[in-house]
């Protein structure tokens, strides 16, 4: 029998009070993938989150890591994973050293194997000059480093991640998938994440878009934007309907309002913009065109702008 998948979901679904925060969700993600999550507030992907990280229990459906149900043997599963939150999970008034080591001791390590693993994840994150710094010194990129080094200790199958990115300089995301790619390439660890970051989530192998608590994309970021099917063009006017209307009409193709902006998709766009301009001219306050980007994906799948505010944050 081949080895089971780092993840597999069937049909889960969770529930604050009235509002569905989770529906029906079934996902797959093989061992060895760089997986992201990507989807703005309100989304449904931190409850998914807060589920595989065993922190809620599935209401409805089944949750399998590495072949164990969390429903049956969460912690069997949560020794496969190590574990980053968006929130800080380190001490700030400890060193780095007494992090690594009171957490190490959660899993069960001490002695000689305690030691020898915090002195080869000081090393491997390039914090072995900071070992006996407080975290509080420390600037936002080295603390995650921090937290990277904590979850990987006790030598997890799956690295777990919500929002890597959240408060980091250029310079440090860049750190981050350093480390991600690196540990997926040379041990093997899947590496599943959240993020409401567009770029982010490109450097990922496979990306789930989530809307409204469902999944409505899921595929390679470039296979995602290569199905929105042309380029993307974007007109601002002052009546988005009427000028939908009269553009579908003259042009006998598929138009549609967004979020308050006029949109079509069409190949060689450049192509276009004169046309759409000749005809419509004083009714165009602004037009531009660009290559499908997974926001394109997002507005084809949704109706709806990625950022556009959803008014929480699940």
């Amino acid at each position: 029998m081949s080895s089971p998948a780092a993840v597999s979901i069937d049909k889960l679904a969770h529930r604050y009070g009235d509002r569905l925060a989770v529906r029906n969700l079934t996902l797959t993600v093989p061992v060895g993938e760089i997986f992201a999550l990507l989807g703005p507030n309100g989304s449904g992907k931190t409850t998914l989150f807060r589920v595989l990280s065993t922190l809620l229990p599935a209401q409805q459906g089944q949750v399998f890591v590495f072949g164990h149900d969390l429903s049956v043997a969460p912690v069997k599963a949560q020794a496969q994973m190590g574990v980053v939150f968006q929130s800080p999970g380190i001490d700030r008034k400890l060193t780095v050293n007494e992090n690594l080591r009171h957490h190490g001791r959660l899993y069960g390590l001490g002695g000689e194997t305690l030691r020898t693993r915090c002195g080869d994840m000081l090393d491997r994150l390039g914090l072995a000059e900071r070992a006996r710094d407080y975290v509080e010194t420390l600037s936002g990129g080295l603390r995650r480093r921090v937290e990277l080094a904590q979850a990987m200790l006790h030598q997890p199958r799956m690295l777990l991640m919500d929002e890597p990115s959240t408060g980091l300089d250029p310079g440090a995301r860049s750190d981050v998938w350093h480390y991600l790619e690196q540990i997926r390439q040379e041990d093997g660890v899947t590496v599943v994440l959240t993020t409401h970051l567009l770029d982010e989530a490109e450097r990922a192998d496979r990306i789930g878009i989530m809307h409204n608590g469902e999944l409505v994309a899921l595929d390679a970021p470039a296979t995602l934007q290569a199905s929105v099917g042309g380029d993307a063009i974007t007109i601002k006017t002052t009546a988005p309907k009427q000028l939908c209307s009269a553009i579908s009409q003259q042009f006998d193709c598929d138009v549609s309002v967004v979020d308050g902006t006029v949109r079509l998709e069409q190949p060689q766009g450049h192509e276009w913009v004169p046309r759409l301009v000749e005809s419509f001219g004083q009714e165009i306050d602004a037009i531009t065109i660009g290559k499908p980007t997974l926001e394109d994906v997002f507005i084809d799948r949704t109706g709806h702008q990625f950022w556009k505010d959803n008014g929480d944050s699940n």
